[in-house]
């Protein structure tokens, strides 16, 4: 008798392929929407396995301390990638609204503003102000003068660098007064305010994105601009705000590293424009605009910082920790590219 009645026809195989076709990109949702989670969970079990002192408490406070800057600038860089801009101006933005705010608050005679020290107050205020105005210029050079956001703030970077060493003499700023530095060094409840700070500017970031009109605007400016401009929405002005908040934050963090360390240094801030748009990119926001959200640019902000804490307690040189965020980087921008073909 012939075996052929016994094989499964075309009608009995379909069934089970949908079905594990079906599974297979449920496994690959999952593994999109929580795998940074998961990753940083098990990054962080290794590295308690291999280090007694990882888990600590004062080890814990350390890392949020040292990724709340990161951070904040990230959740900055969220809003620019989400409109499929970049912002590498912001390393610098660090340093020049750190210098300018410190000038205002330090007891040197030689680095200080006439009159000064001033309430620290103000000089927060100076050093918020320093950031909305550069991230207002490359707003415009962007939103008004369709000037590539690559090369408006790669400009920016450069002079507000320069503007930098021109402001401080290519001298820190130091003195500090106790109240200033307490927004780098201060704790609120046994928890060091750059972290409550970091917290605030999350928390009404994802309010901001998640449940409000201007947030929807962003996605759309993103997602697809022409659309949104038929739409009604002015993609010109959601492009000049996401700049301008962008580089308010920059500002914050700017302070927040000068207070830290006990003086305005001019070469601060070198650099971190890449581990912020590492956070973003590592988090899901994809480059091309219009998906991602600052819940996985905090995972992201976390995951470097980890990373970091980690490569320092195993003793790993400063050179090759580059070299490991550097292909953190660019792994996540084909895992970003992956995604956008799937999609």
């Amino acid at each position: 008798m012939s075996n052929e009645s016994s094989q499964p026809g075309p009608a009995e195989q379909a069934p089970a392929e949908k079905k594990d076709s079906q599974a297979a990109l449920h496994v690959t949702a999952f593994a999109q929407r929580f795998g940074i989670v998961i990753a940083l969970v098990v990054l962080c079990v290794a590295l308690s396995i291999f280090n007694e002192y990882f888990l600590t408490t004062r080890n814990i406070l350390n890392v949020l301390r040292q990724t709340s800057i990161n951070g904040i600038l990230a959740i900055g860089m969220t809003y620019v990638i989400l409109t499929r801009g970049i912002d590498l101006s912001v390393g610098s933005v660090v340093a020049l609204a750190g210098v300018i705010s410190a000038a205002f608050a330090t007891t040197s005679s030689v680095a200080g503003m006439a009159g000064g020290p001033y309430p620290a107050g103000l000089a927060f205020a100076v050093g918020i102000a320093v950031g909305i105005g550069t991230g207002t210029v490359c707003g415009i050079l962007v939103a008004r003068f369709n000037v590539p956001a690559f090369v408006a703030t790669l400009g920016m970077l450069s002079a507000a660098r320069g503007l930098t060493l021109i402001a401080a003499d290519g001298r820190p700023v130091p003195a500090l007064t106790d109240s200033y530095r307490w927004i780098g060094t201060g704790d609120i409840a046994g928890i060091p305010l750059p972290v409550v700070i970091f917290a605030m500017v999350f928390l009404a970031s994802w309010y901001v994105l998640s449940s409000t009109r201007f947030g929807r605007r962003v996605y759309a400016a993103g997602g697809n601009p022409h659309a949104a401009k038929v739409s009604g929405i002015n993609v010109r002005r959601i492009r000049l705000a996401v700049y301008i908040i962008s580089g308010a934050l920059a500002g914050l963090a700017g302070m927040i590293l000068a207070a830290r360390t006990g003086s305005a240094l001019p070469q601060a801030g070198i650099a971190y424009e890449l581990d912020a748009i590492a956070a973003v990119v590592i988090g899901g926001t994809s480059l091309a605009g219009g998906v991602g959200h600052v819940a996985g640019t905090l995972i992201g902000a976390l995951l470097i910082g980890v990373v970091n804490n980690g490569l320092d307690l195993m003793g790993v040189e400063s050179y090759y920790q580059q070299v490991i965020k550097g292909v953190l980087i660019v792994a996540a921008v084909l895992l970003d590219q992956s995604r956008n073909r799937r999609a």
